[in-house]
């Protein structure tokens, strides 16, 4: 038998461990803050003390965001190609995990090493070729209808996210039990009829799990929106935040800045509040059946 650790080291290693989580809770939580406090000042307020509690709540920022600054409609085409990424990554990887995870068949293993594959290719480093595959393909239609086109871009998205999707998803549904799946059989279920009213609900930590880091990655993403949506009419939240930025950083509309990045970042965090249980269940129950 291993021997217990004396009380007082235990108390001391709990200490540690949490001091380390409070500071980085406070290294996250203070930018945020401070962030939520700037969008709310006036300008004038930007040239005391920056830690300095606003005055009150000046919320002709987030109007002039919005405006002035166009982030409406980049916020818009964000909610547009997010939405069309993640249905289309769904659409493709809940079968094809289902399918990974279920059954035997010839060619599973080449399937399962190319998906593997995949985790390990960076999207950054492919941009260029992708952007240049879809000019071809504009001079082979003779019109510009592959780049700066929004559903192009989810569809890039969800291609680049199937590999973990498809890995993440795959070991949950291995887990899950097939009693219930041999059952929906007997009675005559069929194939997608078990995957959609049986294993799918079964699956919903995992699914959420999933969700929750895809809409957070398409969200986010800087670097293919850049490239491929040039035009300013669809252009994503993070390319608009960027270009707001450069413009107010010379205009020194800080409020405006600071407006801007609240708009990008409330909507992951009020996704996280709603999920976390959610969240927190597709992250462990998979290791915990294992």
């Amino acid at each position: 038998m291993k021997k217990r650790k004396p009380a007082g080291a235990q108390t001391l290693f709990r200490v540690l461990i949490a001091v380390a989580l409070l500071a980085f809770a406070v290294t996250i939580l203070v930018p945020v803050g401070w962030a939520f406090l700037a969008s709310v000042k006036k300008n004038s307020e930007f040239y005391g003390n920056p830690w300095a509690l606003p005055e009150g709540f000046y919320f002709q920022n987030f109007i002039d965001a919005f405006e002035k600054a166009n982030m409406g409609a980049y916020f818009l085409n964000s909610v547009i190609v997010t939405a069309l990424g993640l249905a289309l990554l769904l659409a493709v990887a809940l079968p094809a995990a289902y399918v990974l995870a279920r059954y035997r068949f010839r060619g599973r293993r080449v399937l399962n090493v190319a998906f593997m594959a995949g985790l390990f290719i960076n999207v950054n480093y492919i941009v260029v070729p992708i952007f240049l595959m879809l000019v071809g393909g504009n001079e082979l239609v003779g019109d510009a209808v592959f780049t700066n086109n929004r559903f192009v871009v989810a569809l890039i998205y969800a291609a680049t996210a199937l590999p973990f999707t498809i890995y993440l998803l795959s070991g949950y549904f291995a887990t899950l039990p097939r009693d219930f799946e041999e059952a929906a059989y007997v009675d005559g279920s069929g194939y997608f009829r078990t995957m959609a009213q049986v294993i799918l609900p079964m699956a919903k930590p995992s699914i959420i799990t999933v969700i929750l880091f895809n809409f957070l990655a398409f969200w986010n993403e800087y670097i293919i929106s850049m490239t491929l949506l040039t035009d300013d009419a669809v252009k994503t939240l993070p390319v608009g935040l960027m270009n707001l930025m450069k413009a107010q950083n010379a205009a020194a509309e800080y409020g405006q800045m600071y407006a801007g990045l609240v708009i990008v970042m409330l909507p992951t965090l009020i996704l996280y509040i709603l999920v976390q249980k959610k969240l927190t269940q597709g992250m462990t129950v998979g290791g915990i059946k294992g």
